[in-house]
């Protein structure tokens, strides 16, 4: 138990630069495989937490411009939510990563003033900037689906009580547009937080063997040349946290459907024993 304990300080925060900066190399125990790769599902967290954050904000403007009659805002956001949703996020990486690299290392002059884009390389901020573009992209298609949606009623009863402009988007549409996406895009934040998984497998190098959960079970996997215990654990850390991401959302729906009678009940597991 002690040496477990010492093993979790030793590299519970490894993945983020504290601790034991050398990995163990030889006789692997449960504990250290378990630990490692909770660490590494720091990043997971981290990339899928401010993805969704930033993604969320970019997704509603882009649904307003796509559906806006203006073609100069429409169909930019068209060919945006195109080319993200119709590309792999695999090749997104490599992409964004190669042409980061491209930029000058010294840093653009920008009216007499240097700014640098070394830092846009790393995988925290330049990975981090195309999950959110990615997501911002499908959810945008979401929410655009759910503005097209809105009962008309509710337009009209907005038009009847003399809303118009930004009031009737911030208390009118909005929420409803929001009740309509949400189950959606809960499986869209779900499949967000496991594409992170793609991060350091794509040109995104991992500084000091810092790298996510994923990687740490490739690394485990490749020493012990066992993957059937690194990965199941992965499996089981991402089933945890998927159904902690559920929990959360499911909270949210049924905020954003309180005024519904039987919305707020809460949600009671029943297996169907018999048929």
């Amino acid at each position: 138990m002690n040496e477990c304990l010492q093993t979790i300080q030793d590299f519970g925060l490894r993945s983020i630069g504290f601790g034991e900066r050398m990995l163990p190399r030889t006789e692997f125990t449960l504990c250290q495989e378990m630990t490692l790769i909770a660490s590494g599902l720091i990043w997971n967290i981290y990339f899928a937490a401010l993805a969704l954050f930033f993604g969320f904000f970019l997704a509603n403007v882009l649904a307003l411009a796509k559906a806006s009659p203006n073609p100069w805002l429409r169909k930019p956001a068209e060919w945006f939510i195109f080319v993200f949703r119709g590309s792999p996020l695999f090749i997104q990486f490599f992409v964004a990563y190669e042409a980061l690299v491209q930029l000058p290392r010294v840093g653009i002059d920008i009216f007499g003033l240097t700014v640098h884009t070394s830092w846009l390389t790393k995988a925290w901020a330049g990975a981090l900037f195309v999950l959110t573009l990615n997501t911002a992209a499908y959810s945008a298609e979401i929410f655009y689906g759910a503005l097209r949606n809105i009962p008309k009623g509710d337009i009209e009863a907005a038009d009847a009580y003399g809303f118009t402009g930004w009031k009737r988007y911030r208390k009118i549409i909005w929420p409803i547009t929001m009740r309509l996406a949400w189950p959606s895009y809960t499986n869209e934040a779900i499949f967000l937080f496991h594409a992170t998984t793609l991060v350091f497998f794509s040109s995104f190098p991992a500084y000091q063997q810092m790298g996510d959960s994923l990687y740490y079970a490739s690394y485990l996997a490749g020493k012990t040349f066992n993957p059937f215990v690194a990965y199941p654990i992965v499996a089981g850390y991402f089933i945890c946290l998927t159904l902690l991401l559920i929990l959360l959302f499911g909270a949210m729906n049924r905020r954003l459907n309180r005024h519904i009678p039987g919305a707020a009940k809460k949600i009671r597991y029943r297996p169907q024993l018999l048929r």
